[in-house]
């Protein structure tokens, strides 16, 4: 009776197959992760500006640098404006970027727009590019 199994060359070289393969797919893959990154803090940036543009709507007036995006989930403190704030405006908690750091509000925008509305990207840091460049309607340059 012959007992079937593999040795330990044969095992190796099935090992050689597994780290070539996975040297080939996984930047590949990863590289689909990092885009995924970019693509859902776009999208909850555009989420964020139109809860900031219904607040306006609402209040007659933007956040102030002050109230940033915390106006979306609570009354402002002025009592006519209270009156007038139909919020909160997100369905759940306040989102955090792919990355695990809070979405940046700023007063003016760039490019005339009325305020900046940004995540800082994977660094957390202003500037840098690839997946570490700031996203969303930017502030204005000081």
């Amino acid at each position: 009776m012959v007992v079937g199994g593999f040795t330990l060359l044969e095992m190796l070289v099935v090992l050689a197959i597994i780290a070539l393969l996975a040297g080939l797919v996984g930047p590949r893959l990863f590289s689909k992760v990092n885009q995924s990154q970019i693509t859902t803090a776009q999208t909850q940036v555009k989420l964020l500006r139109g809860a900031v543009e219904n607040v306006r709507l609402d209040i007659g007036r933007y956040p102030t640098a002050e109230e940033g995006l915390s106006l979306l989930s609570k009354a402002p403190g002025e009592p006519t404006l209270a009156a007038r704030w139909r919020g909160p405006y997100l369905d759940d908690v306040m989102p955090v970027d792919p990355w695990g750091n809070a979405y940046q509000y700023a007063l003016p925008g760039a490019d005339k727009q009325p305020f900046a509305l940004f995540s800082l990207g994977a660094d957390g840091k202003r500037g840098g590019d690839g997946d570490a460049t700031d996203l969303g309607i930017l502030p204005a340059a000081p």
